[in-house]
């Protein structure tokens, strides 16, 4: 399998180079030449697997001959001891919920995929990897649990200061080890902003070999597709139902996108929400065929706070930047924190399951969606992209009960926060890491 950039202007590469170095040398972000198809025939193969033995199916077509099956199909069994539940709230909305890994968090899937693939190349060639990661909560608590040990390579980790929550900047600034978090003043955007410039820094790149844990790294972003393949299969096989719609959460558009590659390797999805809340560029985008993004606004649903996201980049090249023929597969819909918070209580009062704010704006863009197509039959597919006690003070509140935290959270606060300030000028990230090797 070929990767090239979305600009087109670099050479195409292999899974290896376009692992190791994360973003194209002319800043576009890699897709694959082609998308492998899975037919029928393969489909049905599947049916009735477990969620390891489709992951391993679905990363053999990416990954070709770069890794032996054997060693392909252990590190599937090292990235996943953990379910994946797809819980019924009621006759056809599900939720498939993807928090059960070491962070709690939906990130655990590609973190871990790709932290092992980018040890792995980086043992080949015998060189330390940095590991560059602009972060809005969960993707750098992700990163630096999957990464943690991980032999040539390193993580810095750059987060928006005050705006993750308390447990998930414990997490990010805990870790330790091969792992430095960065607090930087500013927001999510100003963090991927320096991380880009960063990829493009020729003097920095002399120095260091860089690469990205972000969903800009096509190798976190294909262990994603893993979730939306296990749940159609699933719901075919305990429900009958084929084609579902999949609500997702949707912050800098990586999950959607992996989603749409489980879709054109022809597992059997319906249709995707992209729900977003106030910061609504691609759904503007989808509504009026312009995409116009706007300073990000700081909402409940934190993790989706993006006002400019990267991954959209792949999503225009797959739809050749037609805003209809995305449309047909993809409706964006904006949920608004009030109406956060009235989904959480009415889903507690309906069926007794809490939600965290990311999982609620999915929900209540599920519900406006069949709405509008006049039918609350549809199947659906909610993803619960974090636990909610990464989130307590909100849902608290907002329930009036107390949440369980899970003892690995738990412990989180007793440990004492470790990170480097440093304003959102670049010069500043560019010093920490020209430092890093001195």
């Amino acid at each position: 399998m070929i990767y090239f950039s979305t600009n087109t202007s670099s050479i195409p590469v292999s899974i290896k180079r376009a692992t190791l170095e994360g973003l194209a040398p002319d800043g576009g972000l890699y897709i694959p030449s082609e998308i492998p198809k899975f037919s029928p025939e393969e489909l049905a193969l599947l049916a009735g697997g477990s969620f390891n033995n489709i992951a391993l199916a679905i990363a053999k077509k990416f990954i070709g001959t770069a890794i032996p099956p054997h060693q392909l199909s252990e590190m599937i069994e090292e990235c996943y001891p953990f379910e994946t539940p797809i819980v019924s709230l009621d006759q056809n909305t599900f939720v498939e919920e993807l928090f059960h890994g070491p962070t709690l968090a939906f990130k655990d899937y590609g973190a871990r995929f790709l932290a092992r693939l980018t040890g792995y190349f980086a043992a080949e060639d015998e060189r330390l990897i940095t590991v560059l990661v602009a972060t809005s909560g969960d993707t750098g608590s992700a990163v630096a649990y999957g990464f943690q040990g991980i032999a040539n390579t390193r993580v810095v980790l750059l987060y928006p200061s005050g705006k993750v929550s308390r447990l998930q900047e414990q997490q990010l600034t805990t870790a330790g080890g091969n792992v430095y978090a960065l607090e930087v003043e500013g927001d999510f955007d100003d963090c991927q902003r320096m991380v880009k410039e960063a990829f493009v820094d020729p003097a920095l790149k002399e120095r260091l070999t860089l690469t990205s844990a972000n969903s800009i790294n096509i190798s976190r972003l294909i262990p994603q597709s893993f979730y939306y393949a296990w749940a159609t299969l699933q719901l075919k096989e305990l429900y009958g139902y084929s084609e579902p719609v999949f609500s997702v959460p949707s912050g800098n558009y990586g999950n959607l996108t992996a989603g749409i590659l489980a879709k054109k390797m022809g597992f059997p999805v319906g249709h995707f929400i992209a729900a977003s809340n106030a910061n609504d560029s691609v759904t503007r985008y989808l509504h009026e065929g312009r995409y116009e993004p706007r300073p990000t606004q700081t909402t409940l649903s934190t993790a989706m706070d993006v006002g400019n996201p990267s991954n959209f980049a792949r999503l225009r090249y797959f739809y050749r930047n037609d805003s209809v023929a995305m449309g047909r597969d993809i409706s964006g819909i904006a949920v608004s924190d009030a109406e956060t918070l009235a989904t959480i209580r009415s889903v507690y009062e309906r069926f007794g399951y809490v939600m965290d704010p990311h999982t609620a704006v999915a929900y209540r863009a599920l519900e406006q969606y069949r709405s509008s197509q006049g039918n609350n039959n549809q199947p659906g597919v909610v993803l619960s992209t974090a636990h909610p006690a990464k989130f307590l003070e909100s849902i608290e509140s907002t329930l009036a009960i107390k949440i369980a935290i899970p003892s690995r959270l738990e412990d989180l606060l007793e440990k004492k926060k470790t990170a480097t300030l440093i304003s959102s000028e670049y010069r500043e990230l560019a010093s920490f890491l020209e430092g890093l090797d001195q």
